[in-house]
């Protein structure tokens, strides 16, 4: 009998599509509910290591950068092992750091337990979107990523509601362990559901040169504005960490273009349609990630929530994210994509213009209503920004395409965080003495705002086209 990876794709794995969506969609809740649930823990997390905002924030960017770094070697991989081999490690590396946490004996142990975790889960997101086009026609992909996208949005956006009943029955610990028995389900539905199809021909080279470059860019990146908070906006040490960082992405993108297995394809960015639904998807993570970072902050330090309370607060709204993310999908399929991304930008930025006038005395249900409108926004965005970014583009560019829209998408994330965990530390610091800490959260919700606002501009150019072809080094 013939191996059954020697067939195509879509003979061996269309009967099984509904399984391939579950393993996928679980594999990547393991990875995903790990970027959020933390956030309640914060709070408790400052207390007890006695340190601030612009030390603590990196247990969140640490994930965030090394999700972002790892994401662009999925291509690679995928060609190299297959999606089989690729999903199984992925998700052994990730089991092996969510242990780690759970067993974290400091700050600096937790940061490197959460930078593992983030580097699974940054393979995970772009290896799940390939999996589900092999074997989705390209009518259906819609309705696939809305099936897909409720699972794998749903868990982050409830994932603080679960941290928070964790940590006030079992402790923080506890929610490194919450993933575990869904790395094990997905590790063993993998053999069976995933095809373990690797690229034809020999093995390309992996970009080492490109990876180290990048990890060092975001690095200096993101210490940017840690170092200006430290050390003074006119600092020497400000100065030198800026040129740094100018130094290292030039040359990075200057090595991308020359290298012969580039990291990241960059000639992708040429592409109209894909470039604006990149720029859409920078903003994207920066407000979620973002906001997922503020508000469990807010409503504890100001309004006076318990760790629960906070995940409680996310509940509704993360359901109602997960059921627009389904009704999107199937839009998507049937309408011009731009029009639901520049609709759901803009729900979006007025969910985070009602929570700038928010305060202590905003009832539970005030806010939640506001959340609401904000998720919404977001689960209209999903399913088309995924689909319009790669519509564009013909079958052989669909992996890097979908690589690099992720990548985008979790670099807005991890700048996000890291700018407003900074901004919220420099400013409470300013009004701390005035009686107006209130004021440090509204004006971070303010740049989310108005980064919303600014990517309705590119969502509009997000259209549909007949597939072109990039031209790649070989």
């Amino acid at each position: 009998m013939p191996d059954a990876d020697s067939h195509s794709v879509k003979q061996t794995a269309a009967p099984h599509r509904g399984w391939v969506v579950a393993t996928v969609m679980i594999g990547s809740v393991s990875t995903m509910a790990a970027a959020t649930i933390i956030n309640v823990a914060f709070p408790a997390l400052l207390r007890e290591f006695a340190v601030g905002h612009d030390s603590l924030q990196w247990i969140a960017t640490g994930f965030l950068a090394a999700t972002t770094t790892t994401m662009l070697a999925t291509a690679w991989l995928v060609e190299s092992f297959g999606p089989r081999k690729t999903f199984i490690a992925t998700l052994a590396v990730f089991l092996a750091a969510s242990l780690l946490g759970a067993a974290s004996w400091d700050t600096d142990a937790l940061i490197a337990a959460r930078i593992f975790q983030g580097a699974a889960a940054g393979v995970m997101q772009p290896l799940s979107m390939i999996a589900l086009f092999e074997v989705f026609p390209p009518h259906r992909r819609g309705a696939a990523m809305g099936m897909f996208g409720f699972g794998v949005v749903l868990v982050p956006a409830i994932g603080p509601s679960i941290g928070g009943l964790l940590i006030e029955a079992f402790g923080w610990r506890s929610i490194f362990l919450m993933p575990v028995p869904f790395c094990v389900v997905a590790m063993a539905l993998a053999p069976r559901y995933l095809s373990g199809r690797t690229g034809l021909g020999h093995r390309k080279p992996f970009d080492w040169t490109g990876s180290a470059l990048l990890a060092a860019a975001l690095v200096a990146m993101l210490n940017v504005p840690v170092i200006g908070h430290r050390t003074g906006w006119t600092s020497a040490a400000l100065a030198g960490t800026v040129a740094m960082t100018v130094v290292l992405c030039v040359t990075f993108i200057a090595w991308e273009f020359r290298a012969r297995a580039p990291l990241l394809a960059l000639k992708l960015f040429a592409v109209r349609g894909f470039r604006s639904a990149a720029m859409v998807s920078f903003a994207y993570g920066l407000g979620l990630f973002g906001t997922m970072y503020l508000i469990p902050v807010f409503v504890q330090d100001i309004a006076g929530y318990t760790p629960a309370a906070a995940g409680y607060l996310l509940l509704w709204p993360g359901v109602i994210l997960g059921v627009t993310i389904v009704l999107a999908g199937r839009l998507t399929d049937r309408v011009d994509p731009r029009g639901i991304v520049a609709l759901g930008l803009a729900f979006f930025a007025l969910s985070s213009v009602l929570l700038v006038f928010t305060g202590a005395r905003t009832s539970f249900i005030v806010l939640t209503v506001w959340l609401i409108i904000g998720r919404i926004g977001l689960g209209m965005i999903i399913p088309a920004l995924n689909v319009g970014a790669v519509q564009t583009l013909a079958a052989e560019h669909v992996a890097y395409a979908a690589t690099s829209v992720n990548f985008v998408r979790q670099l807005g994330g991890a700048i996000g965080v890291n700018l407003l965990a900074v901004l919220l530390e420099w400013r409470l610091g300013v009004y701390a003495g005035q009686g107006r800490t209130i004021a440090a959260f509204q004006e971070c919700f303010w740049v989310v705002t108005i980064a919303f606002a600014a990517a309705i501009i590119p969502a509009l150019a997000i259209r549909k086209h007949t597939p072109v072809t990039v031209q790649q080094r070989s």
